[in-house]
Formats: structure tokens, C-alpha cells, sequence
């Protein structure tokens, strides 16, 4: 297979922020033909680095499909994750976010990035070191933060009781061990403590449904009492059609509040899926990494150690919004004000 010159030198770049060096073993994991260019490039990539690369392919079924928070086609595959769990770096492009099985990877002490963007989207929001420092002060902010408050000119009102759960950092390259990110994003995020989210959330329009790849077109209200939506109302179509797709899991935990965090990234677009809509292989890291959004999620909380797996989740990146940890202002009405956390020029 013929390899793109551009692809391989901007994901020769990505390793180098990885740090990856002669004597390491990268492996890229893919499904069935997904990928195929990217695992070629990734380990020609690695190869120019000194590093030993190869690719371990999976076949999906449909017990396994795409798009499924923590079902993928590595379950029950123990020989490939015995094989994924003695590498350095593990460059997933399957999606074992929200999974058993990355967690044991990382375990090991493999670090692993999660690429599932296309081409333009990698240059677009090619991660820097800046980008890096600003996130990580996010991440420092909120391991010390004991309360999360949100608000709205929309009607958002919530706090977030905080100190359980670890925080995640992701900025789009990963160099120490059995850590996670993914290539290309730009936020820090954590979880509220069991049972300790309570108020509303009003998703507005200009809001995002992740998983729809859409914008709130109608106000949407959530009531949230002891860590959980209680009710989702509203006059237009955006509010069945939340209630349904949860509905759709029979699984109540689907209504479980899940992380919290902002974006920092001033190369993400909010207007993302407007202007490529078209395009099928468009997925969702310009919206959940856009500066200055707040990224409320419900759904599964595995990745911060938490025990609810159900594969309901909604990412529901919100602008506009006012935050406050401790009494610091950091957000306000959508604008990073926290003078550690502005980008360059902004």
C-alpha cells in the first residue's frame, strides 16, 4: 500500500510528541479494513524512529459495531490482548474507550492513543506543547477542587460535589506509562461524586448532541437530582429525542450524570459539523474539545474507574457557559477567563 508523504511526516511529528525511540513496540489496532491507511503510515511512522511496529487486526460483527461505547471486537480475543498489553504504545483506531480491556492494557503499562479522526481534522488540530501545558493546569485545578458550579443565561444551574474520582487530561499525545489520550482534543475532565450532582442543566440551541453529530435546535431541560437525570423537558423535538435514544438501552443507568470538564482548544471548531455535515467520516473531537465549551456527559463513568459500563453515553458540549471551582472563576458565559488557561492571542 502506497503511503500519503504528508500523512507520514505529520504522524511521524505525533510519535515524536510521543516520544517514542529505538527499542519500543508500537502496535496499531484496527477492525476489519477500517484504518488501513493510518495503521500503514503510523507504523512506517514508527519504524523511522527505531521503534519495532505492527498491526493487530480484529474482524467487527455486529455484536461489536461501531459507535458502541465499550463493545468492541477485542472481547473475548485473549491472545491479542496478552499481544496489545506488552507494548510500549498501542495506537487504538477499534474504540476501547469506556472497556474492560483498555483498562488492562494500560495496566501493563502500555500507553495508548485513540485516533478515529480523518486526515484534515489530525492537521487541523495538530496538538502543541502549549495546548498541553493549559490542559494539564485544568487537570491540576480540578484534582484539588472540592466544588464544581455551572450556570447559564439559559437557565443552567448545577453543582458537582468533587474529590472522588481521578481527573483525565487528553491533549492529544501520550509519552508516560499506561497512559491514555487521544489524538487530535484539548480538555481536562472529571466526575462529580456518587450521588452528588444536583440542579439543571438547559441545553440551548447552538449546543451539541454528540452522538447525533447535531445542534440543539430547542431548549432542552434536565433535572438532575443525587448524580442522576430525573427528567428531560421540553417543547421541541430535541427532548424526545433524548428521551428516546436513552430509552432505547433499557438501562437505567443511561441517566447516570458522567464527566465534566471544559475545552481548551482554540484550533477546534464549534461550527464543525455544519460545515461537514456531508461527510461521513466526520466524528466529534472539534466538539468536545471547542474553546470554552462546557463537556456535560451522562452515561458510563469506567474510564474514570467507576463501575457503570452502559453503553449510553452523550457527550453534550454546551457554550456559553460560567464556571466556577472553589470560588475561581474559570469560564464566563463561554469565555476563558482564567488567565493560566487562555490560549495565545485570545
Amino acid at each position: 500500500m502506497a503511503v500519503d508523504a504528508e500523512m507520514l511526516a505529520l504522524f511521524t511529528a505525533e510519535l515524536k510528541l510521543c516520544k517514542v525511540h529505538e527499542g519500543e513496540v508500537v502496535v496499531t489496532l484496527t477492525a476489519g479494513a477500517e484504518w488501513a491507511d493510518y495503521a500503514q503510515a503510523f507504523m512506517l511512522a514508527a519504524q523511522s524512529l527505531g521503534a519495532t511496529a505492527f498491526n493487530v487486526n480484529v474482524p467487527r460483527n455486529q455484536a461489536n459495531v461501531a459507535g458502541v461505547q465499550g463493545r468492541h471486537p477485542l472481547v473475548g480475543n485473549q491472545a491479542a490482548l496478552d499481544t496489545l498489553k506488552k507494548a510500549d504504545l498501542v495506537i487504538d483506531m477499534m474504540g476501547l474507550l469506556f472497556s474492560r480491556e483498555q483498562a488492562e492494557i494500560q495496566a501493563g503499562g502500555a500507553r495508548v492513543l485513540r485516533v478515529m479522526e480523518p486526515f484534515h481534522v489530525l492537521k487541523q488540530m495538530f496538538p502543541t506543547e502549549d495546548l498541553r501545558r493549559r490542559v494539564e493546569y485544568a487537570r491540576a485545578l480540578l484534582m484539588k477542587g472540592k466544588d464544581l458550579h455551572i450556570t447559564s443565561k439559559g437557565g443552567t444551574d448545577v453543582r458537582y460535589k468533587l474529590s472522588q474520582y481521578p481527573v483525565i487530561s487528553e491533549y492529544g499525545y501520550t509519552f508516560e506509562k499506561g497512559r491514555w489520550d487521544h489524538f487530535p482534543s484539548g480538555f481536562s475532565f472529571t466526575q462529580g461524586n456518587d450521588g452528588s450532582v444536583e440542579g439543571k442543566v438547559v441545553l440551548m440551541p447552538g449546543d451539541i448532541f454528540a452522538a447525533f453529530k447535531r445542534y440543539v435546535q430547542t431548549p432542552v431541560r434536565l433535572t438532575i437530582a443525587k448524580g442522576y437525570v430525573t427528567a428531560i423537558e421540553g417543547e421541541g423535538m430535541d427532548a424526545t429525542l433524548m428521551r428516546s435514544y436513552i430509552e432505547g438501552f433499557n438501562d437505567p443507568r443511561g441517566y447516570a450524570v458522567s464527566h465534566i470538564g471544559w475545552g481548551l482548544n482554540e484550533r477546534a471548531n464549534w461550527h464543525h459539523f455544519a460545515s461537514t455535515r456531508h461527510l461521513a467520516s466526520e466524528h466529534v473531537m472539534n466538539a468536545l474539545s471547542f474553546y470554552g465549551n462546557v463537556l456535560f456527559s451522562t452515561g458510563p463513568n469506567t474510564e474514570l474507574g467507576g463501575t457503570n459500563d452502559t453503553p449510553c453515553h452523550m457527550d453534550l458540549p454546551m457554550k456559553g457557559c460560567s464556571v466556577t471551582l472553589d470560588g475561581v472563576q474559570i469560564l464566563e458565559d463561554g469565555n476563558v477567563v482564567h488567565p493560566e488557561m487562555r490560549a495565545p492571542g485570545r
